[in-house]
């Protein structure tokens, strides 16, 4: 695609430079001059120009031919060996998705002696598995996970591939989609499928969380997806599935990485996997500064809960990102979720909403918390908080 400027027809009357919103145009001895640095081809000067004096070229990309991609494919995310949760809720909706599609639901799995996890995949509704059994892929790292998964894609042909949009999932399959010319969806909370096109039908929030965002991908294979942690169920587990599974086995140089694990060190006071708790205590500005912090933990003690936060007390470097609950941090669905000194902005809301139970407590009876909280207390959380961890100690005790 070029844009052109016809210069037997231009006559420098300028009303491009004001239709152009990214200063792109000037005009120099009456003719039109486009900074193709700044020009994005929006088309909106061409739309202006009484002359015709301006043409945009689009050439005709040749259509990739996608018949023979066939199938569902779940990449699993496993730490020490632990297949992580997030790929039992991407099994519970590739199982929907391959249905629907009258296709296979496979699965990738790369690590050091994971194989016999595969089991466990086939419970969740798997038919196949890809095992890629290495010691150099003992611990996730991006240069050797995506150079396997773009083989396996290459070789195979899926024509859904669908990722945890986690630190590690949004780490792999990014560089594996720019290497395949595949396009990506990221952070979706929905996914369907186009009976009558046949299409993976991707939704995820957009402009801040005000509207959502149905994506589709009709001309490239595989059609990749991230899905937000906790935002569907887990496959049910049936241990009398079973299913075929895939060795493979790639060069060192394929496996190789220009970085190094020197050491892996876990975080200090992460008692509780955030994404997994059932019952989540979460501060915000209201807090007013990082001793407050506190409060939270000693109620989440008392009730067994793990300790979240809202995007401005992370950003006021009172509490570690991986506390940070919202649309930029963890999604979660726990059963019960309180909210402490937090507004409720939609930013926030995109990654908690989804909770059983919201309590909210906040000085400010008009915060916008207060009309998705399920039960909201109005008043000072300084006073709340010590009383309601005081009381609840002495019933769980």
């Amino acid at each position: 695609m070029g844009i052109e400027i016809i210069t037997d027809k231009c006559v420098g009357c300028k009303l491009c430079i004001r239709a152009c919103p990214f200063g792109a145009i000037t005009v120099e001895n009456k003719l039109a001059i486009i900074d193709f640095d700044k020009c994005t081809l929006c088309g909106a000067c061409v739309d202006v120009c009484k002359f015709d004096a301006i043409l945009i070229r689009k050439e005709e990309v040749p259509t990739k031919d996608i018949s023979a991609y066939k199938g569902v494919w779940v990449v699993a995310e496993q730490s020490k060996g632990i297949i992580q949760s997030v790929t039992y809720e991407l099994l519970g909706k590739g199982r929907e998705l391959a249905d629907k599609l009258g296709v296979e639901l496979c699965v990738v799995l790369l690590g050091d002696r994971i194989e016999a996890k595969s089991k466990e995949l086939f419970h969740r509704g798997a038919e196949k598995v890809y095992v890629v059994d290495s010691p150099k892929l003992k611990h996730y790292q991006s240069e050797p996970y995506s150079n396997v998964l773009i083989e396996l894609i290459n070789e195979y042909k899926p024509e859904i591939v669908l990722c945890g949009a986690t630190s590690t999932g949004r780490s792999l399959i990014s560089r594996v989609a720019v290497k395949i010319g595949a396009g990506l969806t990221a952070d979706c909370t929905g996914l369907d499928i186009d009976q009558e096109r046949g299409l993976l039908l991707q939704t995820r929030p957009a402009f801040g969380g005000n509207i959502m965002a149905t994506i589709i991908c009709p001309n490239h294979r595989p059609q990749m997806a991230t899905v937000r942690h906790k935002v569907m169920k887990e496959a049910v587990p049936d241990p009398s599935r079973t299913g075929r599974i895939i060795k493979k086995a790639y060069s060192d140089k394929l496996l190789a990485s220009r970085t190094k694990i020197l050491d892996i060190v876990e975080e200090e006071g992460y008692k509780i996997n955030l994404s997994d708790a059932d019952i989540i205590v979460s501060g915000g500005r209201g807090l007013g500064k990082p001793e407050s912090f506190a409060l939270l933990h000693e109620l989440a003690d008392a009730i067994g809960g793990a300790v979240g936060a809202s995007r401005a007390a992370v950003d006021a470097d009172w509490i570690a990102y991986s506390h940070q609950v919202g649309q930029t941090g963890k999604t979660v669905c726990p059963k019960i979720y309180i909210a402490c000194g937090i507004s409720g902005q939609i930013q926030h809301l995109a990654g908690m909403s989804s909770a059983d139970i919201i309590i909210a407590i906040n000085k400010d009876p008009d915060a916008p918390i207060f009309k998705v909280a399920n039960y909201g207390v109005v008043g000072d959380l300084f006073e709340i908080i010590p009383a309601l961890t005081k009381k609840l100690k002495s019933i769980l005790v």
